[in-house]
């Protein structure tokens, strides 16, 4: 319950308790108690008096005590406070009493005459009076000051204080603490507390604090004239002049760096008077407590950092050259102050200005100071700066960061050790913050003007992380922590896509004056970040002209002619600004340039003048801003034109203060001859302020300048030289108070501050600038560090930097992680498999860059270009080792079966869990034999060998270590997930698969052939995985494959997994690629390519492959090419002990009731028929059934025939059916050949197959084949028959006589089958001839030396039976033809020799009429049709 929501009795007991207690305490002392003994009341003291009147009073209040006057209770301990008479004691009670008043809020903002009331509580307080009786009451009055003056600012009812009451108050506590600053060391503390409290309650209400414009201005420095009254106030007891003996007195401090002017209060009054301003300051000041009070304690805590400050940045200096506790006092006020401000400071523009002009400069020279502890304060303002106000503070903060931050950090710059790790400490503060990166980029890298802050920033830091010759500091470790920061802030904004906005192209087709470039909208990116590319591209074309021009001013000029920075012809203008705008350009060939007498180089440097900017400066601090920009030439005509240009443009831009610019001119030089004669050591008589004076009478066009200007010149060269031989490059590290008015300058004409977002616009210019050195740095650090959590931190550091590379398509980048990651694994370095495993499991840093790496490549793998090499060596390492394992790595994710090729959390089966212990001892693992002939050899061995030694506890636990290691790097993952890598990302892992894999096959040793079947195994793995995407692999797997089986003359594992992964990729893909069947297919016939001794060795597992191939693929399988290389692998199995029997097994599954006989693979499959007809391997019932495949495919050929028919094209029919008959024609050349084995029960049934197929033709067109038929197929059959008979090697045949009559049979019946299509054809005459010629033949063969006098019966009656046909269709008519070729003659020639009796048995009348013979041809023909099946049927028989 508070105080008002008492009972007014409560409160009035408690009032009157506390006045008990001052006249308790007053009671004590002799002075006033010797009045109340006195029976005269009169006699009693005022203040006496008072107190007992408000006793009386107090009881009989009954109303609501806010409607109570404060002033009627609160008068007498005012009273008490004010008076001279009282002593410390008592003016503490009464101190107490006023504080336990305003604690409890016995009074708020509303209750009656509060502002009297405030008001007057404040003036008691500030002008508190009393007699000091010794030192420990005297300090606690003064305690009691403080913290009355405390909660009077904080209490409910400080709203009705005044500004000019607020001001009092800082101006009281600030005394009081000056006061204090030689008593105890308690009494220090508790005074500066105070004092920073009353200034965070101060600065806390800035961001509620009234908004009119009023408040917004403020007017002039109270306070400061305040406190120069501090040492003359007599009612103050003992005042200190500084918080000790040896400090600067702080009550007459000035504001010096400053450069801000008086800027108008109120619009309207800046044509008032004096006293009208002044008067309205007054006014602001009586205001409610607001911003015009907040800006004269800012203007105060700024004001006690305006000491003269002796900055030695010597290495050998250590000591300060002043007393730290003033700054860091003030510096922890100012601090307090931003920190509660915050962002509503840009709201006010005096406290803007302040921030911006006095403090900042401030910030500056004490940021060089060589007290860490003052550098330190002086960054976390800064740093709250920016965060706050950074939008207003864009020149400021580049400075602050480029001669201060940057300096400091660097060894180099003379800073020490603990400034460089103040400096690093603050620098990666700074880095840590969201966005600050991206804005140091945006705001001054790609801007022209401006240091490349972003670039020095992440040179300084990844240089500070390199341990050059010495071990890994803590300094190395926090500028990696800052080099991280800066990549994990880029790496975090990852998340967001990729965009480049706008149109504007980087790149200048045409000269244009890049210096008049703008944006059009800061606001929007899509405007600001093309400008910003644009700018950053024209900067670094300018950097590299400046380099040309370091070389020579003509070279650079002709660069950047070429690269359209410049016009193809040369202005003055363009090339000032190039001269005046560009860093790193050697300032004494400017200097030369500008002062050279060409009438060009004197309109560059007039132009070169134009560019500054001298409004509101004196001439010396304009000369000095002029001469920073390049060296002052000596030769005297050179100085005299660039002061001419100087002061050309000094006097346009200040024409109040010469009468012309001669006069200026002379000035200038005579301010030059100033400097050299007060700065130069060799000059011995130094000129006086008289001298100076002097010679420089009348030169005003004939008048005197005002002394005052002159004395003022003088003492300023003589107190800061000018430099008239500027630093290259970066500049002083001082900021001399000119340079200060020129960043003040800069600021009005400045671009806006670029307010990142946090999305990577910039980041891929960023990261492309930094990877190099970055990556570096993570590097080396983690190969000198020894700590797990410095491991850990580079490890995040290289996961950032690996994320960023692959957003950004950085292939070199993520390569270089990669390669980087690979060496600190170890794995890359030969070794014994006992080194490794004990060296390997202790070697925290292996392990972690091993799952890093891994991390790395499945995560990021799209973009790995020439890493893959080094990921598959460490790979093939623990291959070698034996912890992994490719059993069933060519298997497909998708497919059954499929195993992981390590062990792995969840869903994939580990196919290795543990090494076998036995194996420890090797120096390299065995791997499971590959081929039978090498799991038999295994099998014998283990019956042979010899247990090992069992393993110690310790190689077992680095066994189970290494086996966590590689499970937690989820190596079976770039294989499985193959299938979405990129595709130069996958055939650069191809490339990699197969260049280790070559290595490996270089090699002698038997251990480097398993890994290349290892690799090999990889390289099927990944081929299966990409099918949809085989056509880009494809090439280089094959040519791969071809090489190992071509150069193999010798079974081997490798050349084992080849030739079946081959056959695998081909099996697995066919099903899905259509489009590559034939390529896959011809793939193949590189297993025809196998050495003998190779093919050999596996042609029963190959076979068997084929045959599974085929069963899966026969539907797919169109092309004649793809049939050939198949049958092609079939049919060379025919001889093959072992493997004809799967080889037949596949050609059966093909051609069986021509489920898959194709006019593309008929004669394919005949000649394969035919292979394994004829081979001796296996027994005579497969030859049998190979012959009833042959001519069960005759069916196929009707079949196609009949189909055929029902095409519309007459040209299309014709070509089928010409294919078929060819086909028909190899099918009887198959069966021929057959005819003539030996093995009667073959050569039996292939001369029934011959029959079958011969004479089932009806209804194929063969007219255009019968001839051909009996070229290649009848004649040489009877022939070969013959030779057999009368040869020697007719022992080997049983039953001659047999076949010869069958063979026989089958010429008259082929004949006659074909008749009625030969007999049109112009050469039957010869057919027919050939025909009795072979009949005659056979007549007279003899069979082992004897007639077989079955063939003399046979042959006559078969050739009558043909004669009789001929005759009857007319074909044979006596006397055709003339002369002895006609048919006639010719055929009774023939006939007469065999059997002289038939012409008279088939034509008895030799006379008959021709007609008859005609009329009957129909008939006859029909006739034969049906006499045929007779001479079938007799055949067969």
């Amino acid at each position: 319950m508070s105080c008002l929501e008492m009972e007014s009795g409560s409160l009035a007991c408690m009032l009157n308790t506390e006045i008990s207690a001052v006249l308790a305490v007053m009671r004590r002392n002799v002075r006033w108690g010797s009045r109340f003994t006195s029976v005269d009341d009169q006699q009693e003291h005022t203040l006496i008096q008072s107190f007992k009147a408000l006793r009386k009073k107090v009881f009989t209040w009954h109303a609501h005590w806010h409607t109570i006057n404060p002033v009627m209770y609160l008068q007498p301990f005012l009273a008490v406070i004010r008076s001279e008479e009282t002593g410390a004691p008592i003016t503490s009670v009464a101190l107490s009493s006023v504080l336990k008043i305003l604690t409890l809020d016995l009074f708020h903002i509303h209750t009656v005459n509060i502002q009297d009331t405030m008001h007057l509580i404040v003036e008691a307080v500030t002008t508190c009076h009393f007699e000091v009786t010794d030192p420990a009451s005297e300090e606690v009055v003064l305690m009691k000051i403080l913290q009355v003056l405390l909660a009077c600012v904080r209490s409910k009812a400080s709203l009705a204080l005044s500004n000019q009451h607020v001001c009092n108050i800082v101006e009281t506590c600030f005394r009081i603490v000056q006061q204090t600053a030689s008593k105890g060391e308690l009494v220090q503390r508790i005074a500066r507390h105070s004092m920073h409290e009353l200034v965070r309650s101060i600065f806390s209400r800035l961001p509620e604090a009234n908004r009119t414009y009023h408040e917004l201005t403020s007017g002039g420095n109270l306070i400061n004239h305040e406190i120069q009254q501090v040492n003359s106030d007599p009612n103050l007891v003992a005042p200190e002049p500084g918080f000790n003996d040896n400090t600067t007195n702080y009550s007459e401090v000035f504001v010096g760096c400053s450069t801000s002017s008086s800027i108008p209060l109120v619009d309207g009054m800046t044509n008032g008077t004096m006293d009208d301003v002044l008067h309205y300051d007054s006014f602001l000041m009586n205001q409610q407590f607001g911003v015009p009070c907040m800006v004269e304690v800012l203007r105060l805590l700024c004001s006690l950092l305006n000491i003269t400050e002796h900055v030695d940045m010597s290495r050998k200096s250590n000591s300060l050259a002043f007393d730290e506790d003033v700054p860091l006092f003030a510096l922890g006020l100012i601090n307090s102050a931003i920190e509660l401000g915050g962002p509503s400071f840009h709201r006010h523009p005096r406290l803007l200005n302040l921030i911006q002009d006095d403090l900042f400069c401030n910030l500056m020279q004490f940021g060089l100071s060589m007290s860490p502890l003052i550098l330190s304060v002086v960054c976390s303002i800064v740093l709250n700066l920016y965060q706050h106000l950074r939008v207003m503070l864009k020149l400021q903060l580049e400075t602050f960061f480029s001669s201060v931050i940057l300096r400091l950090a660097q060894s180099s710059y003379g800073a020490s050790y603990q400034q460089q790790e103040v400096a690093m400490e603050a620098l990666v503060d700074f880095c840590r913050q969201k966005t600050f990166i991206m804005e140091m980029y945006a705001n001054f890298d790609c801007n022209l003007t401006s240091r490349n802050i972003f670039e020095e920033l992440v040179n300084v830091l990844s240089k500070s992380a390199f341990p050059v010759n010495s071990t890994l500091s803590t300094m190395h470790i926090l500028a990696l922590e800052g080099l991280i920061a800066v990549i994990q802030g880029m790496a975090g904004r990852t998340k967001e896509e990729r965009v480049r906005l706008g149109n504007t192209p980087t790149t200048l087709e045409v000269y244009k004056p890049y210096w008049l470039f703008k944006c059009d909208s800061y606001e929007e990116p899509s405007h600001w970040v093309p400008f910003l590319r644009q700018m950053k591209y024209i900067k670094q074309r300018l950097m590299t002209g400046a380099d040309h021009f370091n070389l020579g001013p003509k070279k650079g000029l002709e660069f950047l002619q070429g690269t359209h920075l410049l016009p193809e012809k040369l202005d003055a203008q363009s090339v000032a600004c190039f001269l005046r705008y560009t860093g790193g350009l050697d300032k004494n060939l400017v200097g030369d340039f500008l002062g050279d007498h060409e009438e060009f180089c004197v309109q560059v440097l007039n132009e070169f003048a134009q560019t500054f900017d001298f409004k509101g400066m004196s001439l010396d601090n304009a000369l000095r801003i002029f001469l920073e920009t390049f060296r002052l030439p000596g030769e005297s005509q050179k100085i005299q034109r660039v002061l001419e240009a100087f002061s050309a443009r000094y006097y346009e831009q200040s024409p109040h203060i010469f009468a012309n610019k001669d006069a200026a001119l002379v000035l200038s030089y005579s301010l030059i001859l100033l400097n050299t004669d007060r700065h130069n050591a060799q000059v011995k008589k130094k000129m006086t302020e008289e001298d100076f004076i002097r010679n420089n009478r009348r030169i005003n066009d004939g008048n005197d300048l005002p002394r005052e200007l002159l004395s003022e010149l003088y003492n300023s060269i003589c107190e800061h030289e000018i430099r008239i031989t500027p630093e290259q490059g970066s500049g002083s590290c001082e900021m001399r108070q000119s340079h200060w008015m020129d960043l003040m300058q800069k600021t009005r004409n400045t671009s806006p501050y670029i307010v990142a977002v946090d999305k990577p616009y910039l980041d891929d210019d960023m990261f492309a600038l930094i990877a190099g050195p970055t990556v570096a740095a993570i590097s080396v650090v983690f190969d000198h560090a020894e700590d797990e959590d410095v491991y850990q931190l580079c490890i995040d550091g290289f996961l950032a930097a690996a994320k960023i590379a692959a957003h950004f398509h950085l292939d070199s980048v993520l390569d270089d992680i990669v390669i980087s990651l690979c060496k600190f694994t170890t794995l890359l370095n030969p070794s014994y498999f006992e080194e490794f495993l004990l060296a390997y499991s202790n070697d925290t840093r292996a392990r972690m860059a091993t799952m890093t790496v891994f991390t790395v490549s499945n995560k990021y793998g799209d973009y790995i270009r020439t890493g893959w090499q080094n990921i598959l060596t460490c790979i093939l390492r623990f291959y070698e080792f034996g912890f992994l394992s490719a059993f069933s790595v060519c298997d497909t994710a998708d497919e059954p079966g499929f195993s992981a090729i390590l062990g792995m959390a969840g869903h994939v089966k580990p196919l290795l869990n543990s090494l076998p212990l036995p194996h420890i001892q090797s120096s390299v693992a065995p791997k499971k034999p590959s081929g039978l002939m090498g799991r038999f050899s295994q099998l014998l061995s283990f019956e042979i060998e010899e247990p090992s030694a069992q393993p110690s506890e310790e190689e077992v636990f680095a066994q189970q270590r290494i086996e966590e290691t590689i499970q937690k790097c989820q190596i079976n993952n770039i294989f499985i997930e193959s299938k979405f890598l990129q595709a130069d990302a996958l055939m650069h892992l191809v490339c990699a698969i197969v260049a280790a894999e070559q290595i490996q096959m270089e090699a002698s040793y038997s251990e480097n052939e398993v890994n290349a079947a290892f690799c090999l195994e990889l390289l099927i793995a990944i081929t299966l995985n990409n099918r949809d995407r085989i056509s880009l692999l494809w090439q280089s797997v094959y040519e791969h494959i071809s090489n190992i089986v071509q150069s193999t003359t010798v079974p081997c594992a490798l050349v084992e997994k080849a030739v079946f992964g081959l056959l695998r990729i081909c099996q697995r893909l066919i099903p899905y690629k259509e489009d590559l069947i034939d390529e896959l297919l011809k793939s193949l016939q590189l297993v025809l390519k196998l050495d003998a001794r190779v093919a050999d060795a596996y042609c029963e597992q190959i076979t068997q492959e084929v045959g599974q191939l085929v069963k899966t693929n026969a539907n797919r399988i169109r092309s004649q090419m793809g049939w050939r290389v198949i049958l092609s692998l079939l049919a060379i199995t025919a001889r093959h002990p072992e493997a004809s029997e799967a080889g037949f097994e596949a050609l059966s599954f093909i051609m069986s009731e021509g489920a898959h006989l194709l006019p593309s693979n008929f004669v394919l499959c005949v000649d394969g028929a035919t292979q394994f007809a004829g081979s001796r391997v296996g027994e005579v019932e497969r030859s049998v059934h190979a012959l009833d495949l042959m001519s069960g495919s005759l069916s196929c050929l009707v079949r196609w025939e009949r189909e055929s028919k029902e095409l519309v094209n007459a040209d299309e029919v014709a070509m089928v059916s010409k294919d078929i008959g060819e086909m028909w024609l190899r099918l009887a050349q198959g069966l021929r050949k057959l005819c003539l084995d030996d093995r009667e029960v073959v050569r039996n049934h292939a001369l029934f197959s011959l029959q079958k197929c011969l004479s089932g033709v009806q209804e194929i067109y063969l007219s255009h084949l019968w001839l051909q038929c009996f070229d290649v197929v009848i004649f040489p059959l009877l022939d070969d028959f013959v030779e057999i008979a009368q040869g020697k090697s007719s022992k080997a045949y049983r039953n001659l006589e047999a076949m010869l009559l069958v063979a026989i049979k089958l010429l008259s019946k082929v004949f006659l089958l074909s008749l009625n299509e030969v007999m049109q054809l112009p050469t039957f005459n010869n057919l027919w001839m050939a025909v009795l010629s072979q009949m005659e033949t056979y007549m007279k063969v003899k069979i082992r030396g004897k007639k077989s006098e079955k063939l003399r019966e046979l042959v006559p009656e078969l050739l009558k039976n043909s004669l009789l046909i001929m005759k009857t269709g007319g074909m044979l008519i006596p006397g055709s033809g003339s002369g002895g070729d006609s048919l006639w003659e010719l055929t009774w020639s023939h006939v007469n020799k065999i059997a002289p009796s038939l012409q008279a048995e088939v034509f008895p009348n030799a006379d008959l009429d021709r007609g008859q013979h005609n009329q009957g041809k129909k008939e006859a023909i029909q006739a034969s049709a049906v006499s045929i099946p007779s001479k079938t049927v007799a055949l067969e028989g």
